[in-house]
């Protein structure tokens, strides 16, 4: 069961279209694994569609002083012509053609992962690893920001650290653990500089990640990782 979801603002701004393409994508994913952030989110883009209409519209019913009422009634029926509606929604017979969605997979240490429907149409750079360890960045462009597919092998983990500014990671598949409990599929776990972790999968996992800035490693040998701490996030 996902116990994990992103915070209500940052539902909010995915709904309002203000966050960049890698958390927008997080949202979308999750919501896909969520019934709970799914409704919320389709409760939020009704309330905006509603103001949007009302304000799109707002200026046709202003009366103005010098305006007659008989002006005004002829106004909203030019506003409102609800035969024109329909026929112009109804002028052509032609059906769309819904192309069937083709799932992506890829490809980690001899495993083969089904993606989510919003990753298919982005770019992955080419797959790095180091221990049980493998990461694929996904071509986004968004300067300090930096979004991965990130696969712990079983028995894997990634060393103790923090993080110079924030750390999304959304856990597409298996399970991975840290001080502060399980994670399971469809978790959403926002991090920041105020925590430090160690993320250890004993059966394996795959996570989407998003970070704007490198890893900072807090413990022991582990310390001298800091130089690649942009590797993993």
């Amino acid at each position: 069961m996902i116990n994990h979801h992103p915070k209500f603002e940052l539902i909010q701004s995915f709904v309002d279209g203000d966050l960049p393409a890698s958390l927008s994508a997080a949202i979308a994913i999750h919501a896909d694994m969520c019934p709970q952030c799914q409704q919320q989110i389709a409760e939020l883009t009704d309330q905006v569609a509603e103001v949007s209409f009302e304000e799109a519209f707002l200026d046709r019913f202003i009366v103005d002083e010098n305006q007659s009422i008989e002006s005004v009634g002829e106004l909203n029926a030019d506003a409102l012509d609800i035969e024109d509606m329909i026929a112009q929604i109804t002028l052509s017979d032609d059906i769309d053609k819904v192309e069937p969605v083709v799932e992506k997979t890829m490809l980690f240490n001899n495993k083969a992962y089904t993606l989510p429907s919003a990753l298919n149409n982005m770019s992955f750079g080419k797959t790095s690893h180091i221990g049980k360890l493998s990461r694929a960045r996904i071509q986004l462009n968004e300067n300090e920001i930096h979004t991965s597919l990130l696969q712990i092998e079983p028995g894997g983990s990634v060393p103790q650290h923090t993080h110079k500014g924030f750390e999304l990671t959304l856990l597409l598949d298996g399970s991975f653990s840290d001080e502060r409990g399980e994670y399971v599929k469809g978790d959403f776990i926002m991090l920041d500089g105020s925590h430090t972790h160690n993320p250890v999968s004993a059966q394996g996992c795959l996570c989407y990640t998003v970070a704007n800035d490198a890893l900072h490693f807090t413990q022991g040998i582990n310390k001298l990782l800091n130089p690649i701490g942009t590797f993993i996030y």
